[in-house]
């Protein structure tokens, strides 16, 4: 039997302050739920620059408290006018100095459900991002929504295949990974690794990545987001390279059942055979 959701994702370049870029995003999830859609994920740190191009401590006035801090709430009241899921990627502090690259999951009638604090953080050039947070505790979470249970890896994370098999695990069926990632450094990447995890872990993935070149350095965001299915296949056309871009997709959720049926990827794994992988 189909069980069809109609979920968003929402890809932009800065726009040179944090109110206006809330903005945006605020007529971003206006213009999603009158398309009808039921879930929207937006970017990685998506109210500021990607800041980790450069170290510079002026950028941790961008961090907030979650959930009691002002963007959630604001967008605790969006959700709840619209209808609409809404994932937020967010910096987060936790208190001075304790500081995380996180999303904040808001259901359908403003109820915070939780938070997925980033678990690998990489220092290599253009991504300076361990002077800016420290490494996720939350674990993997997946959380019960309006529209189903869905997960959250962030950028970086895509790399390590451990945390898309724990959401699997832990029972997602949709799984948004919030990017900031650049043309130069892992384009050739971009179309493998997420519909690789899709097929691996059996699940929907909503893949998101900003656009443009900012003033703080010359990393340049190429977009080309996308949702795709657990067969790899891409569902719609994929986003721009360049230009902002909504994008609304039927995802059918009943397939979930018909590939695990077929491929039986959860009963043939052999968990006993996997301890020297956890070895330090």
């Amino acid at each position: 039997m189909s069980r069809v959701i109609r979920a968003a994702l929402f890809q932009t370049a800065w726009t040179g302050d944090k109110e206006s870029m809330i903005q945006v995003h605020e007529q971003a999830a206006r213009d999603a739920a009158a398309q009808g859609a039921q879930v929207l994920c937006f970017q990685e740190l998506f109210y500021g620059p990607y800041f980790c191009q450069v170290q510079d401590k002026a950028f941790y006035e961008y961090a907030e408290r979650i959930p009691e801090g002002p963007t959630v709430r604001r967008f605790q009241a969006l959700a709840r006018e619209l209808g609409i899921v809404l994932v937020l990627p967010m910096y987060e502090e936790e208190q001075p100095g304790v500081l995380y690259n996180t999303a904040a999951v808001i259901d359908a009638d403003g109820s915070y459900l939780g938070k997925y604090r980033k678990t690998h953080i990489p220092q290599v050039r253009g991504f300076w991002e361990k002077f800016y947070f420290r490494p996720g505790n939350s674990g993997w979470p997946v959380f019960d929504t309006a529209v189903g249970r869905i997960g959250v890896y962030i950028c970086y994370d895509r790399h390590f295949p451990e945390g898309w098999r724990a959401l699997g695990l832990a029972g997602a069926e949709i799984v948004f990974n919030p990017s900031a990632t650049s043309r130069g450094l892992s384009r050739y990447l971009w179309q493998l690794e997420q519909p690789a995890a899709a097929v691996a872990n059996e699940y929907f993935v909503g893949a998101i990545n900003r656009v443009g070149v900012e003033d703080l350095g010359d990393n340049d965001f190429y977009g080309t987001t996308y949702f795709v299915d657990p067969e790899a296949q891409f569902v719609g056309e994929v986003a721009s390279d360049k230009e902002t871009e909504l994008v609304v997709r039927d995802l059918d959720l009943a397939k979930l059942r018909e590939v695990r049926d077929r491929w039986q990827f959860y009963r043939d794994r052999a968990p006993g055979a996997y301890e020297p992988l956890t070895a330090p």
